[in-house]
């Protein structure tokens, strides 16, 4: 009986091991820092031109430079702030996608700069050129945004209309963000393409694009989040965040999206008891509403901001 059990924890303890490597492997391919954009998907690289002029646009236009925890090296935050050239008391705060950058969403900063607004783009921790080592998929991120919503407040006075805008896991972290107590001058929201929650978003890549089953990685994979960052990833969800919110807001996603499933929107979507609106854009595949129709989308967030801002 003794020597069975032996020959039963071998293997047991091989594949615990395996399991636990595997996890760990995961962790740091998904959630450690990378000091470069990674290459955009095939589909999105027809628009290499446009997304270049954005870029160029974005490094000509008047801008200021803003800090978070200026100070300290590990906890600085960094944002780039570009002023309107008519200002009218209105300020978007955009929020970028994973791996990504503030200079990333500069076709989302120009297209709002020409409606008239204020923009401001941090680099969320563990991007671009803000501190930290891990990247915490806009739950922590939710927290620095309240600080960048006060900074503007303080900077360009109590009477500003602010609007929060975010893309991927910036659309998520908005989401994330909008059950928290926002000031009086968050008055709507715009998410675009972002995930029900983490651990959803995580199960739904394990099966797509490791085909790994659930259990037991993403148990494991959430308990070394838990060592790093502090939460686990079951305990955090853009749903439940998402039914304590009473702003406007405006879900877009692809009807094509393989890497944030529709079916997220729809969740998000019926999450929320504030006044809302969707716009599945049928043929756009993740993070591709835009630059699939440009003129398109512009007119879906100004009728949007037209209704509710």
């Amino acid at each position: 009986m003794e020597k069975s059990l032996l020959k039963l924890s071998v293997p047991l303890a091989a594949v615990a091991g395996g399991a636990l490597y595997v996890s760990n492997k995961l962790f740091n391919v998904a959630f450690k820092r990378v000091n470069y954009v990674p290459e955009t998907s095939a589909e999105k690289q027809k628009y290499a031109d446009q997304y270049y002029a954005y870029v160029d646009w974005f490094h000509k236009v008047t801008h200021e430079t803003w800090y978070l925890n200026e100070h300290d090296p590990a906890k600085r935050l960094v944002a780039t702030y570009i002023p309107s050239a008519n200002p009218v008391g209105k300020t978007v705060i955009i929020s970028h996608g994973y791996k990504g950058n503030r200079e990333t969403m500069a076709n989302y900063a120009k297209m709002f700069y020409e409606m008239g607004f204020n923009v401001l783009l941090p680099d969320d921790r563990a991007h671009g050129d803000s501190a930290g080592d891990y990247i915490n998929f806009g739950w922590l991120d939710r927290l620095d945004y309240l600080n960048w919503i006060n900074r503007t407040i303080s900077n360009n006075g109590e009477q500003e209309k602010i609007l929060l805008f975010g893309v991927s896991m910036g659309g998520a972290t908005i989401e994330m963000l909008s059950g928290e107590n926002l000031p009086t001058q968050v008055k709507a929201l715009i998410a675009d393409c972002g995930y029900s929650s983490i651990k959803e978003e995580l199960t739904y890549l394990l099966k797509e694009q490791y085909h790994l089953p659930e259990y037991p990685v993403e148990p494991l994979v959430s308990t070394i989040n838990k060592q790093r960052l502090g939460y686990y990833l079951g305990d955090v969800s853009s749903k439940e965040q998402l039914k304590k919110n009473r702003r406007p807001i405006l879900f877009i996603h692809g009807g094509k999206d393989t890497y944030v499933p529709v079916h997220m929107a729809y969740e998000n979507y019926r999450a929320t008891k504030a006044p809302k609106q969707l716009w599945i854009v049928k043929n756009a595949t993740h993070a591709e509403s835009f630059w699939y129709n440009p003129e398109a989308y512009q007119k879906r967030v100004s009728s949007f901001l037209k209704t509710y801002f």
